[in-house]
């Protein structure tokens, strides 16, 4: 028995769901062991750079600006958009417990802690045929999802106060241990010294992330419904490698759901300075810019616009003859629309500055843009076409872009403007068009004009390429996040929440995210995770 009164819970991974499920335990009474792989400065994972965007319905800030959502609106939206299997129960029910208490369970518990949003709820994933997120949903943190990990972290200090919470970094579980059947603690090896020795614990919580952080296994998972990329970028993190899911379905039976199942994204850049080997930058990619393929040419017959259908992007993309595109753009559109997801590029947001986060967002960001030219080899500016054919054919050491087919692929589609707006006939103004009709899309998206227009050079080119992101399946668990084996019976002792867990009975997502259900998911399971333990679970 654990000084904290119930007994000891070991927690695997300090990303946001680990840090949650260790606060929570520490409330509840539990002493916890927090063991990660990475250093105490880097304490929150992947959230640490992550933009903070959540999917949460029936907000008051969706009463504010008139969105009305209901759990029954989102439960429909999130079944038909993710295909979800209809004999996979667990994740079904998951899926059900998301739209229905993220409201109290994530959006209540956060503004507990003083967390808030910024006065707009953005509308992604609309869907190409209106099939996504039929009303806006995603709520950004202000602060950013760093705020997140400051404010847990210092909860987790305060809770942990007197002992009750041990925090081991740069370790790695390598295994688990059992007695009669049940999970009784962990095997931990040091990863700078090699030395090992065992936890012994009551219950062992696993948020150890997806697969996607290891390129190998993400290529090995890759979905047998569209081509292997030859070259990915990794925006995930590095630890996320899928070890213990192999452990855990080796050795205990466990149930890996849908490994193939990822939420990846097409517009990638390489990192200037990364923090690891293959880091990317997941760029938002501009609605108002031209998606070409390797020669220059706009992709088609449909064009790529994003904020629609993430997971038809990165099929397309997956598609095309090499593993990169283009996004080409001008001046006015980038300072307008040009953005890079996470807390590293957005510090207006991630340092609550809003008043230079406002004069951004109105006037342009020309400290991002100046940035990306300056530091990012992936960017490239010309004030001719010609010009940026031969630096976009300079970068990938090809001949693939000649000049006149840029000018004729710009030609085609500035003609549009010509015959005046009741001619246009185009589905990417179409699109455009309809984002600017919500709001705070349309402070975000530039009024369609022509490429070439005067005055709005000079041109812009971006290579992109795919960049991993999240796995959407994971260990299959109930809704207590209590790991169940090949007969659908829990493991005794063993427990999972997060990523690891598919964000949520191994698959709550099915083929596509609503987008911003991760972070939420994160603290969703959890909670769930300590009920379950509270209840002797």
């Amino acid at each position: 028995m654990g000084s904290g009164g119930r007994g000891e819970v070991v927690v695997v991974g300090g990303g946001l769901a680990g840090m949650v499920t260790a606060l929570e335990a520490l409330r509840a009474g539990w002493s916890v062991s927090l063991i990660d792989r990475d250093t105490p400065q880097r304490l929150g994972g992947l959230a640490r750079w992550a933009f903070g965007g959540m999917a949460l319905v029936g907000t008051p800030l969706q009463k504010r600006m008139g969105i009305p959502d209901s759990p029954e609106v989102a439960l429909r939206d999130w079944l038909g958009f993710g295909e979800l299997d209809p004999d996979d129960a667990w994740s079904l029910a998951w899926a059900r417990h998301y739209v229905e208490r993220s409201r109290p369970e994530v959006w209540d518990w956060l503004v507990g802690h003083g967390i808030r949003f910024l006065p707009a709820v953005n509308w992604v994933e609309r869907g190409r045929f209106g099939d996504g997120n039929t009303l806006p949903r995603y709520h950004i943190v202000w602060g950013t999802a760093l705020e997140l990990v400051r404010r847990i972290g210092a909860a987790l200090a305060r809770e942990g106060e007197g002992g009750r919470l041990r925090l081991l970094h740069g370790c790695r579980v390598i295994a688990l241990d059992t007695q009669g059947g049940e999970v009784c603690g962990v095997q931990v090896r040091d990863e700078a010294g090699g030395s090992e020795r065992r936890l012994r614990a009551d219950a062992v919580v696993l948020a150890t992330g997806g697969v996607n952080g290891d390129l190998a296994t993400c290529i090995a998972h890759w979905p047998p419904d569209r081509p292997r990329p030859g070259m990915l970028l990794n925006g995930a993190h590095p630890f996320a490698d899928g070890a213990l899911h192999r452990w855990v379905v080796e050795q205990l039976g466990g149930v890996l759901v849908h490994p193939e199942r990822m939420w990846n994204y097409a517009a990638g850049i390489a990192h200037p300075r990364p923090h690891f080997a293959g880091h990317g930058l997941s760029l938002i990619p501009c609605k108002s810019a031209l998606w070409l393929d390797h020669r220059g040419c706009r992709i088609g017959p449909e064009p790529l616009v994003t904020g629609f259908d993430t997971h038809w992007l990165c099929r397309r993309v997956a598609e095309q003859e090499k593993p990169w595109t283009w996004q080409l753009l001008n001046r006015r559109i980038a300072l307008r629309e040009l953005a890079i997801s996470g807390a590293e590029h957005n510090p207006s947001i991630r340092d609550r500055r809003f008043l230079r986060f406002l004069a951004e967002t109105l006037f342009g960001n020309r400290r991002l843009l100046r940035w990306m030219q300056r530091e990012c080899e992936d960017v490239l500016v010309d004030a001719s076409l010609e010009g940026l054919a031969e630096k976009m054919n300079a970068l990938t050491a090809s001949l693939d872009v000649e000049a006149h087919r840029l000018r004729e692929t710009v030609a085609r589609f500035d003609a549009q403007f010509a015959r005046g707006s009741r001619l246009h006939n185009d589905d990417q103004i179409r699109r455009i068009q309809h984002a600017r009709q919500w709001r705070p899309d349309r402070l975000r998206t530039c009024p369609p004009a022509p490429l070439s227009a005067r005055g709005a050079g000079p041109y812009i080119a971006i290579r992109l390429r795919l960049i991993t992101r999240k796995s959407l399946g994971g260990l299959r668990t109930d809704l207590g996040a209590r790991v169940l084996d090949r007969t659908g019976r829990p493991i005794p002792g063993l427990y999972c929440v997060g990523e690891a867990a598919g964000f949520g009975g191994g698959n709550c997502h099915g083929r596509r995210s609503l987008e911003g259900t991760f972070l939420a998911g994160c603290i969703l399971t959890a909670r769930a995770a300590v009920r379950a333990l509270a209840g002797g679970g």
